[in-house]
């Protein structure tokens, strides 16, 4: 009986094809501001990227996730997904990857100061207690009623 492989734009891939996909894309410089890695800053080279990533778990899975969820574009799994290793994630049947997301270093630093905004945000919200703002109504729950509902178009996964 043959298993069934999961549906991950990275079953197969090396990590070779990878990093050439990634470079011919985005240039060296843009992989560094988004992922911060040295390897794509002081001179670059495939070898050398290569090398470290290949030593380095943890970068590699940076790079692995950058190439499913900026390159590829999938759409984001759920929490459970994201505590697997991107080599180990699936996608539901039918989702195929998009098109390459444009970057300029420009735009990875508005989109990295956003974040820092929103993280510090988050941070001062919680110290001033979580509880005291639910009673406020500061926070919104979700219920089932007004969840997104999922796409029932299999030409359009994303409900786009």
């Amino acid at each position: 009986m043959i298993e069934e492989q999961q549906n991950n734009p990275l079953h197969g891939l090396g990590l070779e094809i990878m990093l050439t996909e990634l470079v011919k894309f985005y240039d060296w410089k843009i992989l560094y501001a988004a992922l911060r890695l040295e390897c794509f800053n002081l001179n670059p080279s495939h070898e050398g990227s290569l090398k470290f990533l290949k030593k380095t778990e943890w970068a590699r899975e940076r790079v692995e996730s950058f190439y499913l969820y900026r390159f590829k574009r999938m759409p984001k799994g759920s929490s459970a997904q994201f505590e697997l290793k991107p080599r180990e994630r699936g996608f539901a049947n039918g989702i195929v990857p998009r098109k390459p997301e444009p970057l300029t270093i420009e735009l990875i630093e508005q989109m990295r100061t956003k974040a820092t905004a929103d993280y510090e945000a988050m941070k001062a919200n919680n110290s001033k207690g979580y509880s005291k703002k639910v009673h406020e109504g500061a926070y919104k729950t979700r219920t089932n009623e007004n969840r997104a509902k999922p796409s029932q178009d299999p030409n359009n996964p994303w409900g786009k």
